[in-house]
């Protein structure tokens, strides 16, 4: 089935606890480092736009970016109620495509995982390297290889809430290095009854190098990685990487 479609519904409701407000800091501060000044910036695998909507407090002009019509529509409202100005596309970010090149392009949170073919890899960074200014930023993060084959890779994860809950079954490939995750979820309705429905997940879990590589191929030079939300050189178990590169 595809991703993120009945899952758009209740996304919030399961990252209730994500820290967004540090996460739209964390992300200024490693393109603060760059030396580039934004103003204008794409946020691209953007889903319900929580992101989007820190970044426009922030007094920046956002653009969204997501390939799913169901979280871009969440996320149009959650600019409504947060009376921000900001610009929803639909689109596939491998092929991504901005009326005018902006400062930043930000994808935060798995996007590049979910690029699982390297023609999309590459495919994205060539339309980011298009999209952004010279001397603009790409900054994005991955889960790293060592968090999707070592720490996740085969394993079944569950949790119950009042009004939804969820089991989380996953298979990785440790040749092709990628991850299929199948999710099932339970949603409370009327007279405690449940719907219930399946999505499937698909990520690759892109080495360092890989992604280095990319990078370059497409463009971009002076490519900083960092720790899970730090402002150092990844360790070997790192779950998260993050990385910034200037078009050049």
């Amino acid at each position: 089935m595809d991703s993120y479609g009945e899952f758009a519904g209740v996304y919030d409701r399961l990252m209730d606890d994500f820290d967004y407000p540090r996460w739209a800091e964390y992300y200024l501060q490693i393109i603060a480092e760059t030396g580039v000044n934004i103003r204008r910036i794409c946020d691209c695998a953007c889903g319900t736009g929580s992101m989007s909507v820190e970044f426009a407090k922030r007094g920046l002009n956002v653009t969204g970016v997501d390939i799913s019509q169901d979280m871009l529509r969440i996320a149009a409202a959650k600019a409504r109620r947060s009376a921000q100005k900001i610009m929803f596309v639909q689109q596939d970010m491998a092929n991504l495509t901005l009326p005018r090149p902006v400062d930043a392009i930000i994808c935060a949170c798995d996007g590049v995982n979910y690029l699982t073919m390297q023609d999309s890899l590459n495919g994205f960074f060539r339309a980011a390297a298009t999209s952004v200014k010279a001397g603009g930023c790409l900054a994005f993060d991955i889960s790293s290889r060592y968090k999707l084959e070592t720490v996740i890779g085969d394993g079944f994860f569950g949790e119950e809430r009042d009004d939804v809950a969820y089991l989380w079954a996953n298979k990785c490939d440790r040749n092709s290095h990628i991850i299929d995750m199948d999710l099932t979820f339970f949603i409370k309705c009327e007279n405690d009854l449940y719907r219930r429905f399946s999505e499937t997940h698909r990520q690759r879990a892109h080495s360092g190098d890989e992604i280095c590589a990319a990078l370059e191929a497409a463009g971009f030079k002076d490519i900083k990685v960092y720790g899970d939300r730090t402002m150092c050189a990844p360790k070997d178990d790192e779950k998260r990487l993050h990385f910034t590169a200037i078009k050049g």
